[in-house]
């Protein structure tokens, strides 16, 4: 997080000519005002995490926050570097899509070109009702946290720190809005909320309320160390937005089940302290469907030294009616590009997402703009490239035989998904008889 906010800041450098060396090139017509033009551009694409509190380096929200960063906002944009946003739009249509238009781009650069007028404080459109300081959903209706705070030394390697929290829910609850985010993001590479129903064997002999390290593999068990629990409620990691579902959708929580955060401490320099929040919104009703976040991975690669172009492929199989509404490719450093194709039980094959240069330091979600029904049968392939040569600036070692690990310097192939399918319908039926995990029995 801390390279990816210093890489934005660097920009300043690129984009510190005045504005008064802008006025060249100056369109005909009335100059765009910040009021009436910008802010909704602003509003639609960039607020969300450039505002008090949030993940920006700097806020957006009013005129006087903004006005500051005009040069760098039109170097940022016409550059896209800013918003983040990865897929080739040749493939998938999303509805949470950060790409500019052409026309809003050129609106920015004419608003800082003829000056960067504030205008009439009239057009300011409204602001959004689910702007909640210190939130990206609605007010949550409960929020869970760490025990305690966990202190961050200056430096050294962190193994991931892990705590399991009751929810002392006595009954089902379905929620429709999730957000789990640090109190120090400098320091946090990400975090994961899992659910642990009651009876799961997943850390059955930790207590509650303590931090932990997770036990090694024993010996006799497999060498591949990739599986991950099924129930994975939420994840934060630079660019990753809440989950905020449709009205008619929820993820289920069963009575009697824990939260086990798990995150991954990056020290900075400087000793600090962390108490990562989980806030949910409860759905109004019953749901008719049920979201899952379920994933195809690949544990088993071993990347050569030197590689430029090393190919990981995983596998994820239907085996119900269901639908797909989200995706979310995760790789490290040394990720170059990564793709979703879904291969129909009649042969038929289509390209969903392409990611031709992968970005490690955005974990963005791509959201479906209309969930895509997946029949009986019907393959999510998942097909990533990393790069291991010297010529990858964010490759630590390219001499090393790179295998998956959690730490950074590792990697790992991760084609996370959401899945959507009748509320009613028990979630171990879309998996192969006698592999539903424990925590996948309802």
């Amino acid at each position: 997080m801390k390279r990816a906010l210093s890489a934005i800041l660097l920009l300043a450098g690129c984009a510190a000519t005045s504005l008064g060396q802008m006025q060249h090139g100056m369109p005909e017509g009335p100059a765009p005002t910040f009021t009436k033009d910008v802010a909704p551009i602003l509003q639609k694409h960039c607020q969300t995490c450039h505002r008090p509190g949030e993940a920006g380096p700097f806020s957006m929200l009013t005129y006087e926050d903004t006005k500051p960063w005009a040069g760098l906002i039109k170097h940022a944009v016409t550059q896209k570097v800013m918003p983040p946003w990865f897929a080739d739009p040749k493939y998938g249509h999303f509805s949470n899509e950060r790409r500019l238009t052409a026309e809003e781009v050129r609106t920015l650069v004419q608003w800082v070109n003829t000056g960067a007028q504030k205008g009439d404080p009239k057009d300011l459109p409204p602001t959004p009702a689910n702007f909640v300081e210190g939130w990206g959903i609605s007010k949550p209706d409960v929020v869970f946290e760490l025990p305690r705070a966990f202190s961050v030394p200056e430096s050294g390697m962190m193994e991931y720190q892990y705590v399991i929290v009751p929810t002392g829910f006595k009954k089902d609850t379905w929620v429709q809005q999730i957000e789990v985010r640090p109190t120090d993001r400098s320091v946090v590479h990400h975090i994961i909320a899992y659910l642990r129903e009651p009876g799961s064997n997943y850390f059955k002999d930790m207590k509650p309320g303590v931090f932990f390290e997770a036990p090694p593999p024993k010996q006799d068990e497999k060498t591949d160390t990739s599986a991950l629990p099924s129930d994975f409620l939420v994840g934060y990691a630079p660019g990753q937005p809440a989950e905020i579902l449709r009205p008619d959708q929820g993820k289920l929580i069963k009575a009697g089940t824990d939260i086990v955060f798990e995150v991954h401490y990056t020290p900075n320099g400087k000793a600090t302290t962390d108490r990562t929040r989980l806030g949910l919104v409860f759905a109004k009703e019953t749901p008719a469907e049920r979201v899952l976040t379920m994933s195809a991975v690949n544990g088993k690669f071993k990347i050569p030294p030197g590689d430029p172009n090393y190919r990981v492929d995983a596998t994820f199989e239907a085996l119900r009616d269901i639908k797909l509404s989200g995706l979310h490719p995760h790789m490290h450093g040394r990720g170059k590009d990564f793709e979703y194709t879904l291969v129909f039980p009649d042969g038929r094959t289509e390209k969903i997402l392409s990611v031709p240069v992968y970005n490690w330091h955005w974990q963005l979600w791509y959201n479906l703009a209309e969930p895509i029904p997946l029949p009986k049968g019907t393959k999510i392939e998942c097909t990533a490239h990393f790069d291991n040569s010297v010529n990858n600036p964010e490759n630590p070692d390219p001499t090393k035989t790179v295998i998956w690990g959690q730490q950074s310097w590792d990697e790992m192939m991760v084609g996370f998904f959401n899945i959507v399918f009748d509320a009613k319908m028990p979630s171990s039926e879309l998996y192969p008889p006698g592999e539903a995990p424990t925590t996948a029995k309802n």
